[in-house]
């Protein structure tokens, strides 16, 4: 088969033929339907280099995936061939107390995992390429009804994400609040109509791109700015107390400091975007009581409830499709910003 794959650190990828996958014992091969092409991979190609992570190339790129069943390793029960499923997209050893709850993304075991930090499209091979393998089956969850692959595989990434920044920020979310979202891409566009479908909250939308503003409106945001004096809009637009909750995801120097100027006494910037800017922390640089967080991805449980969330329309994202043999153009329009919403690798397109 082909696949996508990242050999070298500081490289573009390139489409190459590998063998098919064989399950093991308890592991799973998924038919791809769908991968989604994620802003990180492009850190991944053009900025880390050896020794920034516990793994490296080479591998199969694509850590947003879904499909069907293709094959059974023995041992596994539970789910047929043919059946719709999304992968989970961060493997953790799966037997620490974290991964034990489904957060997987906070494993603290992570020698014992099947790649440390990391999953398929990072580290290990992942779903740009016919067929992938999962080592376990408790990395898959089934698609409900109504949800195809191809719309359900940015959702294990960019409808996950920001749906975990957002659910974990709950009760400031009540309806006199106000959330700010810095970034209309892949996961901006959908922390929106996350906030929408699950809060009464007021949301205010930051970009540099007219198009990416427009994309915001369409989504439900309440007020779309670009950066700038967008501080003393918001200001304003807030009666002068700020926003309950900053979700930045861009994180460079500009946004964090976008995020703590607006920020309300008690409210949250949540740091999702990895544009390596930083913020100084003291006493003084933030009002009281705000707090400065980051996150990473979001557990199985809550990969679940983003399914169902969008097989009852209330999350959709925007995506632009292509083949295999189109991903390399599919990154370059995200490196260059012209692309919105999220770009989805369909290996079986033709």
């Amino acid at each position: 088969m082909q696949a996508l794959r990242l050999l070298e650190w500081n490289s573009d990828p390139v489409l190459v033929e590998v063998d098919d996958p064989e399950p093991g014992p308890g592991q799973v091969v998924v038919r791809i339907g769908g991968s989604g092409a994620c802003h990180s991979d492009l850190h991944l190609m053009h900025e880390f280099g050896p020794g920034l992570l516990p793994w490296g190339p080479p591998f199969t790129l694509g850590h947003e995936n879904a499909g069907w069943v293709h094959a059974l390793g023995a041992g596994v029960v539970g789910f047929d061939v043919g059946q719709p499923v999304a992968v989970y997209g961060s493997w953790g050893c799966g037997s620490c107390s974290r991964c034990q709850l489904g957060m997987e993304n906070y494993c603290e075991d992570t020698e014992h995992a099947p790649v440390a930090g990391g999953g398929g499209g990072l580290g290990l091979d992942g779903g740009m390429a016919e067929f992938m393998l999962v080592p376990a089956a408790r990395l898959l969850v089934p698609l409900p009804d109504g949800l195809d692959p191809v719309h359900a595989a940015p959702l294990t990434d960019a409808g996950l994400t920001p749906y975990h920044a957002i659910r974990r920020s709950w009760p400031l979310l009540v309806p006199s609040s106000t959330a700010v979202v810095i970034g209309i891409g892949g996961l901006g566009h959908l922390a929106i109509q996350i906030l929408k479908a699950t809060t009464a909250t007021r949301v205010v939308a930051v970009d540099t791109r007219p198009e990416a503003r427009a994309l915001a409106l369409d989504e439900g945001a309440d007020l779309v700015l670009a950066p700038d004096g967008a501080a003393e809009e918001i200001r304003s637009f807030t009666d002068r107390r700020g926003s309950d909750l900053v979700l930045d995801f861009v994180g460079s120097d500009a946004t964090l400091a976008l995020g703590a100027a607006v920020v309300r006494q008690m409210g949250e910037v949540t740091v999702i975007g990895i544009a390596g800017g930083s913020y100084p922390f003291s006493f003084f640089t933030l009002p009281y009581e705000a707090g400065l967080r980051s996150t990473y991805w979001g557990s199985r449980p809550e990969l679940a409830e983003v399914l169902d969330l969008a097989a009852q329309g209330h999350v959709r994202p925007v995506i632009t499709t292509c083949g295999l043999d189109e991903a390399t153009g599919a990154y370059r329009c995200m490196s260059e910003g012209v692309a919105l919403g999220r770009q989805v690798i369909v290996p079986n397109l033709a």
